[in-house]
C-alpha cells in the first residue's frame, strides 16, 4: 500500500462525458468521490453530473438549523434547471436513493436506480429512530477526528473503521476513496441538521404510484441499513414492474468495491428503458 502524497480536496460536483444525462446522488456524509469510479465508467455512454448536497463536503450551506430530503432535492432540481435538464437517469446511494425517489415523483427521472436507499420507513417509527441514534452515536467520533493530525486522521485504524461501515470487502476499496469518505464525514456541518430534520420528515411514500422505471439494488452485507430491517417497505410497496437485486458480497456503498458492477446494473437499467440494451 503506497503512502498518501495529498490530502483529499472537496469536490463541488463531478460533471463528465456525453451523451444520456445521468444524475449520480451520494450518501449521508460522503461525497461525490464515492462516485468518481462509477461516472469514469459511465461517462463514455452518459453525460454524468454528480453533485455534492447541501450541507456537505464541497456542497452549499445548508443555511438553517434543519434540513431534509425535499430540501436536497429542491436544490438538486435547480442544478438540473442550469444544466438544462428537464430529466434525467438517476442512481443515488443511500441518501442519495431516497432524494432519487423525490425527484422521481416530482417527475424529473427518467429512471431511478435505487442502491441501499434510505427512507424505508413510516414516521414516526422505531426504524426510523434507530437509523438516526446509529448516526448519532458517531457524533462524538466525528468531533474527535477533527482534532486530530492528518496523520492520526488517516491513519490504518481510522481508514479501517471507515472501510468497515461503508463496505465487506475492504480490500477491494482503493485508500484514496477511504481517506475522501473520511474528509467528507470530518466536513459534514448537515449532519446535526439532517438528523434533526430526519425525525419530522416521513420516509419514502407513494412508491405505488410511481411512474419512473425503478430498479432497487440492495446490498448483501450492509451494515449500516441492513436489509432485513429498512429493505421491507421498498419490496412490498414498489410496483410489480420493478427491478429487485441483491447485489452479492458488497456493502452499504457498493461503489467503493464494485465500480464495474455498480456501472453495469445502471447502464443496464438506463438501455433497457429505451427498448434497447448496449453492453458496458
Amino acid at each position: 500500500m503506497t503512502s498518501r502524497t495529498t490530502a483529499p480536496a472537496p469536490v463541488a460536483a463531478m460533471h463528465t462525458g456525453s451523451g444520456d444525462p445521468l444524475l449520480l446522488l451520494h450518501g449521508f456524509m460522503l461525497s461525490p468521490h464515492c462516485w468518481e469510479q462509477v461516472a469514469l465508467r459511465m461517462s463514455g455512454n452518459c453525460e454524468v453530473f454528480a453533485p455534492a448536497f447541501a450541507g456537505h463536503w464541497g456542497g452549499p450551506d445548508p443555511g438553517g438549523r434543519t434540513l431534509d430530503v425535499g430540501m436536497l432535492a429542491d436544490l438538486v432540481e435547480r442544478q438540473l434547471d442550469e444544466l438544462g435538464w428537464r430529466t434525467c437517469h438517476v442512481a443515488g446511494n443511500s441518501l442519495g436513493g431516497w432524494v432519487g425517489f423525490e425527484l422521481a415523483r416530482r417527475g424529473r427521472a427518467r429512471t431511478l436506480t435505487a442502491i441501499a436507499p434510505a427512507g424505508g420507513w413510516h414516521t414516526p417509527s422505531l426504524r426510523q429512530l434507530r437509523v438516526g441514534l446509529k448516526f448519532l452515536s458517531l457524533l462524538p467520533i466525528v468531533e474527535f477526528g477533527k482534532l486530530l493530525g492528518p496523520g492520526l486522521r488517516f491513519g490504518s485504524p481510522a481508514r479501517r473503521f471507515a472501510t468497515l461501515a461503508l463496505s465487506h470487502r475492504t480490500g477491494a476499496v482503493p485508500r484514496s476513496a477511504v481517506e475522501a469518505a473520511i474528509a467528507a464525514a470530518l466536513h459534514c456541518p448537515a449532519m446535526v441538521p439532517m438528523l434533526l430534520g430526519g425525525l419530522r420528515a416521513p420516509g419514502v411514500t407513494d412508491l405505488g404510484d410511481l411512474e419512473t422505471p425503478v430498479r432497487l439494488l440492495l446490498c448483501e452485507y450492509d451494515r449500516v441499513i441492513p436489509n432485513r430491517s429498512y429493505a421491507e417497505l421498498f419490496l412490498r410497496e414498489l410496483p410489480e414492474s420493478a427491478d429487485r437485486i441483491l447485489v452479492h458480497d458488497v456493502g452499504h456503498v457498493p461503489m467503493l468495491e464494485a465500480p464495474d458492477r455498480i456501472a453495469t446494473l445502471i447502464a443496464e437499467h438506463i438501455y433497457a428503458s429505451r427498448g434497447h440494451l448496449r453492453a458496458v
